[in-house]
């Protein structure tokens, strides 16, 4: 049996006291134990834990102060409270919420140390190894000039006339943030390409499209970013990526091919299903962000997957669900993983091969995104076709004898970048809004392909500036005078929603808000 590996994180207090006790006693500590001295567990944060492991942890053990004795006063409620979202993660994953566990200590508290981690390493063997396997070193490739020019030509940069529309309509930009396309596209044609101003606005650039909507020569920006994403990922190391990494982790360690995750154990059985089912629904990342966003505002993004269901079971559809459903990668590779991203896309699509799937619906723009184009682009083919929600709702509330029940609210519309910019589909959501029974409807100033991003993509590059990109969002949204806001991407609403907790603006920014497939599915109904 191959050796455990055990990750013990000890505050600095009462913990590590009893632990150097029982090294000044020469006690057997378990083998498998590694201890990381940290100044209070209230610092492990949540992608430390899902970090250890994705390189090979079988287990974690957080070990804090006793309760009532913290000497922050609030380190083991931030603790315990980190622990229980990823004891959720953990299972959701398929890895096991029993491979964490934590413990609270006093300094003279050595045989209860003791006992905590022999108790903890005998349950750990019967459990196991975990089936994460830990990526391999990825091979550093230094970023040349030789290896831009390449790029430069092949997503014709050298095309760009420096007119500088791309700046002028760039939301960043007129954020104030220091960002510039044109500038960044001059910098590499002029061999600068390490520069710190390439590196800022490399990662700093949330590839909206909205250069690319307004560029007279048809240079595609965001796919050039992405490419230099990727080439610099592998010479200087991931970019600055939010929430510590984790959800790159997250994706990474799906890339395990013996993984089992239990997406839909909590679901299926409250949503009509068919096991043998040739459509398939896939649901993409929802029940992750709503465990690790919990604390944010009302964010319940898997409603929108069991309301999807929900809205084909009305349109007679039992579509089918993988219960070991992965992620489509989308965050991978837009932060530079090229290499995994691949790893999960051949896993997806060898599982829809293996399930007999011939066609596959979905509700989130990213996930069609990926599935229908950046899947095929590096040559992962698909067995099925892929449809969004909304053609097939679109084409089936045209057969006709449908209507939808009255809704007192004047809504307005946020458009998600992979769908109305990027996809062309800016005026399909639209013509679902068009049929619901609103009091009123209003477009924000920027809207269809001018729309504003909601101020990330990827979970890379969140700063103050992409903060003031969404409070400008919301402040056109409250312009309309709408009293709903409607989306249709499970991220704008995360990034929205945490925007209204901002201090000092969030309380005059506040506003409900709604996902368009679950409009559908609450209001639908046969005339």
């Amino acid at each position: 049996m191959n050796k455990l590996n055990v990750v013990l994180f000890l505050c600095n207090w009462g913990p590590h006291a009893a632990f150097q006790t029982l090294q000044d006693q020469k006690a057997p500590i378990p083998e498998e134990i590694r201890m990381v001295r940290v100044p209070c567990s209230g610092r492990v944060t949540r992608a430390l834990i899902l970090k250890c492991f994705e390189m090979g942890a079988d287990g974690v053990l957080i070990a804090g102060c006793e309760s009532g004795s913290c000497r922050y006063g609030t380190g083991n409620s931030a603790a315990l409270t980190r622990i229980d979202h990823m004891r959720r993660v953990l299972h959701l994953l398929g890895v096991g919420s029993d491979r964490l566990r934590w413990g609270g200590f006093l300094p003279d508290d050595a045989p209860g140390m003791m006992a905590f981690l022999e108790g903890f390493c005998h349950d750990l063997r019967r459990l196991g190894k975990t089936p994460i396997v830990p990526p391999a070193p990825a091979e550093e490739r230094p970023v040349t000039e030789a290896a831009v020019a390449s790029l430069l030509k092949r997503h014709d940069i050298y095309a760009c006339q420096d007119c500088g529309k791309c700046s002028s309509a760039c939301p960043l930009t007129l954020t104030g943030k220091p960002f510039s396309p044109r500038g960044l596209a001059t910098h590499l044609m002029t061999g600068a390409v390490n520069a710190p101003e390439v590196l800022n606005d490399l990662w700093g650039c949330i590839t909206c499209g909205l250069c690319d909507d307004r560029c007279p020569s048809g240079v595609h920006f965001p796919d050039f970013i992405r490419d230099l994403r990727i080439l610099h990922r592998s010479g200087n190391g991931p970019g600055p990526e939010a929430h510590g990494g984790f959800f790159q982790s997250l994706m990474r360690t799906m890339t395990s091919p013996s993984l089992r995750p239990n997406r839909w154990e909590d679901a299926a059985d409250k949503l009509e299903v068919d096991p043998q089912s040739p459509v398939l629904f896939f649901g993409g990342c929802a029940p992750y962000f709503d465990t690790y966003f919990t604390r944010f505002r009302d964010v319940h993004t898997e409603a929108i997957l069991h309301d999807a269901i929900r809205l084909l079971n009305f349109f007679d559809i039992r579509p089918r669900v993988l219960a070991e459903e992965r992620c489509c990668g989308h965050d991978l590779l837009w932060s530079g993983d090229r290499e995994n991203f691949v790893k999960l896309a051949q896993l997806n699509a060898d599982s829809f091969h293996a399930a007999g799937i011939e066609e596959i619906i979905t509700a989130c723009p990213e996930c069609y995104h990926t599935l229908t184009h950046h899947y095929a682009e590096l040559g992962i083919a698909l067995p099925c076709r892929v449809t969004h929600l909304f053609e097939l709702a679109d084409r089936e509330i045209a057969k006709g004898a449908i209507g939808f029940k009255a809704l007192g609210r004047k809504a307005t519309f946020q458009d998600p970048c992979r769908l109305s910019r990027l996809g062309k589909k800016a005026d399909l959501p639209r013509k679902l809004i068009g049929r619901l029974a609103l009091k009123g409807f209003d477009e924000m100033t920027d809207r269809g392909a001018s729309a504003l991003c909601c101020g990330n993509c990827a979970w890379t590059g969140c700063d103050r500036y992409t903060k003031a990109l969404q409070l400008k969002r919301l402040r056109q949204a409250k312009e309309t005078g709408s009293d709903l806001l409607i989306t249709a991407c499970p991220k704008c609403q995360i990034h929205l929603r945490c925007a209204m907790e901002d201090p000092f603006h969030g309380n005059d920014l506040a506003m409900d808000m709604m996902d368009l497939t679950s409009l559908l599915a609450k209001t639908i109904q046969w005339e």
